[in-house]
């Protein structure tokens, strides 16, 4: 059982959240949190260097991302059971959800070694809140599959569903989302692209879905995109 304390003399692995945009949000906590760490994991250590850097942390750094992370998770796992202090960080957002994470946390929990969260920002949630779409019951289905029958698949499995459909996309795809979207739910679905989320450039689309497939279609679009797609009839 991982009774939470951060006092504990064992080592412990520390699930740190980090800024989706703006580097203010980096909780006090965090910081301290990452500066008593013995090492880094990050899924880009040259991203991590900048944040690093902002808060003027000095502690070394190792890659961790989706290409190594069947390798790394028990080498970390095993500087854990050492003793070490290992924090954990993603590009952006809470690690493990939809980036890296999960393989390192199992084998804690295997060895039932201490999980320490210290939570933060979180792009799907952040745009959940904002969207004036429904909160009280949401499904998160993170990054659809990269070809069109893929995705319309998932969407099919829930056209039903009776509350928003929270989805990460790229701006690569967003546009191809968005027609498939319109083609599984149909043109009146009320959906929410929150683009950029605490950056210069933050952007909220709402509308129905049919306001928005043929200008994305239409332009070159930049920036990362979380998109809410609201229930059957729902209407804002």
């Amino acid at each position: 059982m991982n009774s939470g304390d951060e006092s504990s003399a064992t080592g412990s692995l520390y699930l740190v959240a980090t800024p989706i945009g703006n580097l203010g949000d980096c909780s006090p906590r965090a910081k301290e949190t990452l500066a008593t760490c013995d090492l880094i994991a990050c899924e880009d250590t040259r991203v991590t260097a900048k944040l690093l850097f902002h808060l003027g942390v000095k502690v070394p750094t190792t890659s961790y991302r989706e290409e190594n992370e069947r390798r790394k998770a028990p080498e970390l796992v095993d500087r854990i059971e050492r003793g070490e202090k290992i924090g954990l960080v993603s590009d952006a957002g809470f690690p493990a959800i939809s980036d890296p994470g999960f393989r390192v946390v199992r084998e804690c929990r295997r060895r039932n070694l201490p999980v320490v969260p210290v939570p933060g920002p979180n792009a799907a949630i952040t745009a959940l809140a904002v969207s004036g779409l429904p909160t009280d019951k949401f499904l998160y289905l993170g990054f659809l599959p990269n070809k069109s029958a893929g995705r319309c698949r998932v969407l099919e499995q829930w056209n039903d569903f009776p509350g928003s459909l929270v989805i990460y996309e790229s701006k690569y795809r967003v546009a191809k989302a968005l027609a498939d979207i319109e083609n599984v739910f149909g043109p009146a679905r009320i959906i929410c692209i929150a683009r950029e989320i605490t950056k210069m450039h933050e952007t909220f689309y709402i509308g129905k879905i049919t306001d928005f497939t043929i200008p994305f279609a239409e332009k070159k679009v930049k920036g990362e995109f979380v998109l809410i797609v609201g229930p059957a009839g729902y209407v804002l």
